[in-house]
């Protein structure tokens, strides 16, 4: 029988560990749970766990572990010569482009991210204008990772009567 999974942890990109992290506990108020740490190519257990994950010569890098409220995990990496892309919003490319946090200040935490660093991509929109109260809106972290906040949870969103006039 097949049965949902859970939602684990979500891997993440950064061009500067340290100011993400500053980034995700305090703007997003994510808990930190295991502090910057430098992984390096070698024969420890995660070194070959990283070598069959990146191959060889991946020489080291920064991850940083963090939590949301909710206990999802969130792992920071800074990888050697870390760039950020020209181009971050190819959504039509295979592969995650964004990720959803949930916080029924939608404005608050927008204006939040763009004071520190961050980008508003649109405004804030209402999914059923005039009948839920539902919100959301496209951001971008001051790494260049699109984000996205939802008022209300993805099940509510969604749910019976979704999108009906």
């Amino acid at each position: 029988m097949t049965y949902p999974r859970n939602f684990s942890h979500i891997g993440i990109s950064v061009t500067d560990l340290d100011a993400a992290v500053k980034f995700y506990t305090e703007v997003l108020g994510w808990y930190l749970i295991m502090p910057p740490t430098t992984i390096t190519e070698d024969d420890s257990a995660i070194g070959q766990m990283c070598t069959d994950v990146f191959g060889a010569n991946w020489q080291s890098f920064r991850i940083a572990h963090l939590s949301t409220g909710d206990r999802i995990g969130v792992e920071l990496f800074q990888f050697v010569n870390a760039e950020q892309r020209e181009n971050n919003f190819e959504y039509w490319k295979s592969g995650v482009f964004h990720f959803c946090v949930q916080d029924p200040d939608v404005e608050g935490l927008a204006a939040k991210i763009v004071a520190a660093g961050g980008k508003q991509r649109m405004p804030v929109r209402e999914y059923y204008p005039g009948k839920k109260p539902f919100r959301m809106v496209y951001m971008e972290d001051p790494f260049g990772n699109i984000l996205e906040i939802y008022s209300h949870s993805y099940e509510l969103t969604y749910s019976a009567g979704a999108y009906q006039k």
